[in-house]
């Protein structure tokens, strides 16, 4: 890591704030900003670098480490005997008379995760002790790491009901039942026009625990399905999804285009979007995107086929 990346001007400007009045909240702040910063922990260096390597090292800058060296950071010793960690914000924090041999350019929570596996060795953090020299012990380390973890905990989402069911019926009309017709091709699109609600249904299904049932698909007569030879080499086949689904944010209709030729398939959605009702366009590898405005339902066929013969 290059220390040109290391920008901590708020950082120390909110030092030199507390380092004037030296209240809690200002301590508070100091450590909200710091848990999100990038810091330079003095260390030695490892054996068999070069003279360049060891240059670039010692001024915070970005090096190529030789595997399986190990780097051993410098402590601050106290009277009493305890160790503290010293961290800095930046190189000009550090005098002249102190460089140490090289700098690492690390997140906070690295740094802290390090201190926090030698239980016993440190006692403290201390940022910028030469100028600002603000002390971190143990209590504050422990807050910082319960912070740092619940940050990295997934956060749960709750949703109704009837949000589940949205998510579900774009799952099915926008991955499973594209996926399916993607990997069975002509074969897939049979059992589809045969089948017609019922073998979307099951996809549904696959959503739900066992025993309950879908808030937007209930009954395969919610489903039509149509399909129609538009052409000698194209067969279009269009699936009208549930009256509810025609809200914001929702797959309303699909179209699967099946190409006689090159025995390909194309996957073509009916979305209504924060700006207005669109054509989405679903790839064989996954992918999803809008392609253009979705025109009234009686050109919506006219519209697939053109953008099908593009392809």
């Amino acid at each position: 890591m290059t220390e040109n990346k290391i920008d901590n001007t708020q950082l120390e400007t909110l030092l030199e704030e507390f380092a004037q009045d030296r209240q809690k909240e200002k301590y508070a702040a100091v450590m909200e900003l710091l848990e999100k910063a990038l810091i330079l922990v003095p260390a030695m260096q490892p054996q068999g670098l070069d003279e360049e390597t060891q240059r670039l090292m010692k001024e915070g800058k970005q090096v190529k480490i030789p595997q399986g060296a190990k780097i051993a950071p410098c402590l601050l010793r106290k009277e009493t005997g305890e160790q503290a960690l010293p961290i800095f914000t930046s190189a000009a924090q550090i005098p002249e008379d102190k460089k140490s041999p090289a700098l690492m350019a690390m997140p906070f929570g690295a740094c802290l995760s390090m201190v926090m596996a030698n239980p016993g060795q440190v006692e403290a953090i201390v940022l910028n002790p030469f100028t600002h020299n603000m002390v971190l012990p143990q209590k504050v380390l422990d807050v910082a790491v319960k912070r740092l973890g619940a940050k990295k905990q997934p956060k749960t989402i709750k949703v109704t009901e009837q949000q589940f069911g949205q998510l579900v019926h774009n799952r099915v009309a926008m991955q499973m039942l594209p996926k399916y017709l993607f990997e069975h091709k002509e074969e897939g699109l049979k059992q589809l026009q045969h089948e017609e609600g019922a073998f979307i249904l099951q996809f549904y299904r696959e959503c739900y625990p066992e025993g309950r049932k879908s808030s937007v698909a209930a009954r395969q007569d919610d489903f039509s399905v149509m399909t129609l030879n538009v052409t000698d080499d194209m067969q279009i086949t269009r699936v009208d999804m549930p009256d509810g689904t025609a809200k914001k944010g929702m797959c309303y209709r699909v179209y699967a285009v099946w190409l006689r030729g090159p025995q390909e398939l194309r996957y073509y959605t009916m979305e209504k979007t924060e700006q207005g009702n669109q054509i989405g366009r679903i790839t064989a590898d996954g992918k999803h995107e809008l392609v253009e405005e979705a025109p009234d339902n009686g050109a919506e066929i006219e519209a697939v086929m053109g953008l099908a013969a593009r392809i």
